[in-house]
């Protein structure tokens, strides 16, 4: 199996993560506003639930932020664990080939 990702991938999902945490508020208070014309029209089980929902609206929207703030910190934290990997991964490589003694190698038959 091949691992191949792009020094920015990381980076780019990260901005992509913030945007969906700014939507996913505005999509659970849409979602209250689209069912406003509903309430009153119910009664029982689901009447407590929507009333629920509708009263933890916030609450389930900080929640909701704060579990994609942390896959974001997550994000953050692997984007900065391959930046510095790629960073000692050439530096290790250079220092190698100072180490080599190439004028000893011999590519060729004698």
């Amino acid at each position: 199996m091949k691992f191949d990702m792009g020094a920015t991938t990381l980076s780019e999902l990260g901005k992509s993560t913030v945007g969906s945490s700014e939507d996913l508020g505005t999509l659970i208070r849409w979602l209250i506003q689209a069912a406003e014309p509903l309430e009153g029209k119910f009664n029982g089980a689901g009447r407590a639930a929507f009333d629920s929902f509708k009263l933890h609206a916030d609450e389930i929207t900080n929640d909701l932020n704060s579990s994609l703030g942390a896959i974001l910190g997550g994000q953050s934290g692997m984007d900065k664990a391959f930046t510095t990997g790629d960073v000692e991964l050439e530096g290790n490589a250079h220092q190698n080939m100072g180490l080599a003694n190439f004028d000893r190698a011999r590519f060729g038959a004698r």
